[in-house]
């Protein structure tokens, strides 16, 4: 699909945005000022080294956390003025995310895993479109070539596996942001160009707007704009 058009507006953007916390009693300016603007179907990646604010950013623009000063809005709407109930709508129905870690739960399978974002969606009486679900689940599952595991529990799987498993997991949804954090930091050249080869089918093909953080020059090269970070401080494009 690609990027639209720019005089659309965009899916995420930050203004001003900064984050600051305490640490240890001294206050740690995390982002400062950072402004961007991700349109629908773009891949950005921010490049920086580890302890720059990449984690932050991401967390500001998925909703994770909020801003200090300065705005975060995603489809127009700007987390600081929503509420804990409404925050954690956005992040389930507009966000899919991805770990360095996976973060898959071990006591489920691959496909209970996929499908859990969308059993937390459900009324509170179970009632929702099985058929549906398990459709969706299945296709996602064919897409990241994992199909065969549906059954199989996280342990059974290797990292590379893991990881793809996770991305159908945040795909679920049909999430307008995929928020993705070091996809490729606990994974060999081989998996992680699968990786990298996935965010690029969900962002071009799909129409996902896709926000990668990551420390490798290599891996960055796949997105279409790669933005640098320092010290908190987002470079130029």
């Amino acid at each position: 699909m690609g990027e639209v058009e720019a005089n659309l507006p965009p899916v995420v953007e930050l203004i001003q945005a900064s984050k600051s916390y305490r640490a240890d009693g001294n206050v740690v300016h995390a982002v400062q000022g950072a402004d961007l603007s991700l349109s629908a179907g773009s891949f950005t990646a921010i490049v920086g080294r580890s302890g720059c604010g990449k984690s932050t950013l991401l967390n500001l623009a998925g909703a994770v956390d909020l801003p200090t000063s300065g705005e975060v809005r995603i489809e127009q709407l700007s987390t600081s003025k929503l509420d804990d109930r409404d925050l954690s709508r956005l992040r389930r129905t507009r966000v899919g995310f991805i770990f360095q870690f996976f973060h898959l739960l071990p006591t489920l399978t691959v496909a209970e895993n996929v499908e859990l974002p969308l059993l937390l969606g459900l009324s509170e009486d179970g009632s929702g479109p099985q058929d549906h679900r398990r459709e969706r689940v299945n296709h996602l599952l064919e897409m990241v070539g994992v199909h065969g595991k549906a059954r199989h529990f996280p342990h059974q799987l290797s990292g590379g596996e893991m990881q793809r498993v996770a991305i159908a997991r945040a795909l679920i949804n049909e999430p307008k942001i995929v928020i993705a954090d070091e996809p490729t930091g606990n994974l060999d050249s081989a998996n992680a160009e699968i990786v990298l080869r996935l965010l690029r089918q969900i962002s071009y093909k799909m129409g996902h707007t896709v926000l990668m953080a990551t420390h490798s020059l290599e891996a960055a090269k796949s997105a279409s704009r790669v933005v640098s970070m320092q010290d908190g401080r987002l470079g130029a494009p």
